[in-house]
């Protein structure tokens, strides 16, 4: 058994981070495992959300903070609504838990660096606002438009989730454009696009026919099926520019990193448009629906790792200070 004293106790419970940190230090892969294990875990919970909504559970706990009046958890008389909107509560732990492991992980690397950890922090601070505002939907009986902006607050988190992903794989140099200027233009009409492309996906689902509940639920007052098809337009955008942007990194031999990740994006691109089609001309099946949620959360997370390949960051080279070289002069 380790000697624990007093002092580092009290070390602990006033900082039990750094008193952690002092004591282990993660491998690199095990850096990166704890932060995908978070990146995987914001996409599990968009998925969970998306069940929730499409087996018309979202009121299954007709309350929050507690599911009901008069119990903290779900009861036998809410049946199987209940046992999905209330297990989909508890993910959020399951999440919280991923986070904080990448916290942890990022903040006992040595050396220390600052910058994963503060976007360890970010998600944490994001995933916090999230339950509140999952917390607001319920209690708003499902209002469209708190929908929404809980599913773009999801988007938020997954993006900073992998930026601190691909943080962790890389130094914390200066960053180096590894395309030219006219690229990396290319590639932000190309991020705009594709936000658009999320954001008008969430009206198609507030004006759609999937509630999220059997009771009678304000949609938001538009046409589904016009918004379906500007929806399908900006999809049809994003896939051009993709093509484009794959063009143009051939043409001027770019690097294989931005290359491969153009790809990639290009690939889930499609597979998303088979699905957006089926389910369109397939009456919105539940399963499909779910499935395009999903694959809206892979496109996304394409098109940041597009960004984030166009340029590298090597390692920090740090310099030795005057005062030590003057020291190894004079020894010579």
């Amino acid at each position: 058994m380790p000697n624990v004293t007093r002092a580092d106790v009290a070390q602990a419970v006033r900082n039990p981070l750094a008193y952690i940190a002092e004591r282990w230090t993660p491998s690199q892969r095990m850096l990166q495992r704890a932060i995908l294990a978070s990146l995987v875990m914001n996409v599990v919970i968009v998925g969970t959300g998306g069940a929730v909504r499409l087996t018309g559970s979202g009121l299954g706990c007709p309350t929050w903070p507690k599911c009901t009046d008069d119990s903290l958890t779900t009861t036998a008389e809410m049946g199987f609504h209940g046992v999905i909107e209330f297990g989909n509560r508890l993910l959020t732990y399951v999440l919280c838990a991923a986070v904080g492991w990448a916290i942890i992980a990022a903040r006992s690397t040595k050396p220390h660096r600052r910058s994963v950890t503060r976007l360890g922090w970010v998600q944490f601070w994001l995933v916090m606002g999230n339950a509140v505002l999952g917390g607001i939907v319920v209690l708003v009986g499902l209002n469209p438009y708190t929908v929404a902006a809980h599913f773009l607050l999801s988007t938020t988190l997954i993006t900073v989730a992998t930026v601190m992903w691909q943080r962790a794989r890389e130094g914390d140099g200066a960053p180096r454009p590894l395309v030219g200027k006219s690229v990396r233009q290319l590639v932000w009409f190309l991020t705009v696009a594709a936000a658009l492309l999320v954001a008008v996906g969430t009206v198609v689902t507030g004006a759609g026919p999937h509630a999220g509940d059997s009771s009678e639920v304000h949609r938001i007052p538009l046409n589904w099926e016009d918004v379906s098809r500007l929806h399908a337009v900006l999809a049809w955008v994003v896939v051009s520019l993709t093509f484009a942007l794959w063009f143009v990194l051939k043409a001027v031999d770019a690097p294989p990193g931005p290359l491969r990740r153009t790809r990639d994006l290009f690939l889930i691109l499609l597979a998303q448009g088979l699905i957006g089609y089926v389910q369109y001309f397939t009456d919105l099946p539940e399963i499909l629906v779910g499935a395009h949620m999903l694959g809206s959360c892979m496109v996304w997370i394409a098109i940041v790792r597009v960004m984030l390949a166009l340029r590298e960051r090597p390692e920090l080279e740090l310099s030795l200070p005057a005062q030590g070289e003057a020291q190894l002069t004079s020894a010579r």
